[in-house]
């Protein structure tokens, strides 16, 4: 029999991406283009979020996102969070990563460790054991983390509000924590520069697509295309 090629066994592996940040940062526009590219290389791609991703995930993101959970504090949130994470890893992103698919996620574990840990002040302990719980090992390999001033990324957050639609739960906060909040994603990235890469979100959609394309192909392996 002949041996694998181990770089071909690399490249055919399912592969986790995350894209975290702040609110109105363009993480879903980024995630559809870098989609696209990547089944452009013939590759499977499952786009997914959270919090949500899955059927009993996506109810749990209605009563967070309504402001539901808010009223009991913090800690509540983050075992909702925790619930919700839970059921998506082993319903949606756990099967297709086995399947061989690429995974890229809008928000993961980084958000609850910025939101409810960070800003709403959860002990490091306790949230690493409710992460544990969680994610039962499985981590993104590559993180694009897009940072944006607040004020612009509420700005686009409102502009996309359909008349009549509520603010949700995290996009009413004041600009102080959204300012918080942007320092302690750069601080998750500046702890973890092997997994996180910072992107200047205030680039256009195209620019910023390229940007996280270019870092994508310089540390994970794709596939490559013959000449024709």
């Amino acid at each position: 029999m002949a041996e694998q090629d181990p770089k071909a066994a690399e490249t055919d592996a399912g592969h986790f991406i995350t894209l975290e940040g702040g609110e109105g940062a363009g993480k879903s526009t980024l995630a559809k283009a870098l989609a696209a590219r990547l089944e452009a290389l013939g590759l499977v791609v499952e786009l997914t979020r959270e919090p949500g991703g899955s059927p009993k995930a996506e109810r749990i993101r209605n009563a967070l996102l309504t402001g539901q959970i808010k009223p009991y504090g913090a800690f509540a949130e983050a075992l909702m969070f925790s619930a919700a994470r839970i059921d998506h890893v082993d319903r949606r992103i756990g099967p297709a990563l086995e399947r061989g698919a690429w995974v890229i996620c809008d928000r993961f574990i980084d958000s609850t460790r910025v939101y409810q840990g960070a800003l709403g002040e959860i002990g490091a302990e306790k949230l690493a054991a409710l992460e544990t719980i969680a994610i039962a090992g499985l981590k993104p390999e590559l993180t694009f983390i897009l940072d944006l001033a607040p004020e612009i990324g509420l700005a686009r957050a409102a502009s996309r509000r359909q008349p009549g639609e509520t603010v949700d739960r995290f996009e009413g906060e004041t600009l102080a924590f959204h300012r918080q909040l942007r320092q302690a994603f750069l601080d998750i990235a500046a702890a973890e520069p092997d997994r996180c890469v910072v992107l200047d979100a205030g680039l256009t959609p195209d620019q910023l697509a390229e940007q996280a394309w270019r870092a994508l192909a310089s540390r994970l392996p794709l596939p490559q295309i013959a000449p024709a």
